[in-house]
């Protein structure tokens, strides 16, 4: 396809926001920024393709999750200069394990998660690190085609240190840049990867736990 065809507006970055909605009920599930090659792939493919600012790097949404949005329909405003795509979400869109990124409401002076959230009632956010732990390790057990977590694998113990090592680089980088979006991302990212690393290792959340269990009751006020 001739992307240079659609003519559109791209900022002074060669970026153009990328609004993504249910198709099925139209909540607005996340915000994130496209370029030419991105949004070329996301037409292409028919899933949802991203340039990471902060990575400064393609990605595909739901690549390390699972999370993929199939694309249903692609709108541009009337100026050309944003994208609306709606989307069949699977699972949830953002990485703090909400359905949508927008479960924050101004409450006054302040934000409120709404109740649904994670952070909106007594969910167990420990639960979503085990899930994640779980996946991982169900991908060793059974692989898939065109699973990153598989990739990982089977390029072995080399190729996953390097991820942990680039991974660490990045969330260093992110809070030099004083982003607490980034560094949110990028921990999220590296998170990940240990996942991997101890499912590699053949190490459980549990042995983690305990360590930093043994390390809390003898850490000195």
């Amino acid at each position: 396809m001739d992307i240079d065809a659609l003519d559109i507006k791209y900022n002074e970055d060669g970026l153009v926001p990328a609004i993504i909605q249910d198709a099925n009920n139209g909540q607005v599930l996340m915000l994130a920024y496209m370029n030419s090659e991105s949004l070329a792939k996301t037409i292409e493919t028919g899933i949802t393709h991203f340039w990471s600012r902060s990575r400064q790097e393609l990605w595909q949404k739901g690549q390390t999750s699972g999370n993929i949005q199939k694309i249903t329909d692609i709108y541009f405003d009337c100026d050309k200069d944003a994208v609306l795509i709606k989307v069949k979400q699977q699972g949830n869109a953002c990485h703090t394990g909400n359905k949508s990124c927008f479960y924050r409401k101004v409450q006054g002076d302040r934000l409120e998660s709404s109740p649904d959230s994670v952070y909106g009632n007594s969910y167990n956010t420990s639960i979503i690190l085990q899930k994640v732990y779980d996946t991982i390790m169900d991908r060793k057990k059974h692989p898939k085609e065109n699973s990153y977590t598989c990739y990982l694998f089977d390029k072995g113990i080399d190729k996953i240190l390097k991820k942990v090592g680039e991974e660490t680089a990045e969330v260093i980088i992110a809070s030099k840049n004083n982003s607490k979006y980034e560094v949110i991302y990028e921990i999220s990212d590296l998170i990940y990867h240990l996942l991997v690393l101890l499912v590699d290792q053949d190490i459980s959340l549990d042995a983690i736990y305990n360590e930093l269990a043994k390390r809390r009751n003898t850490t000195k006020d």
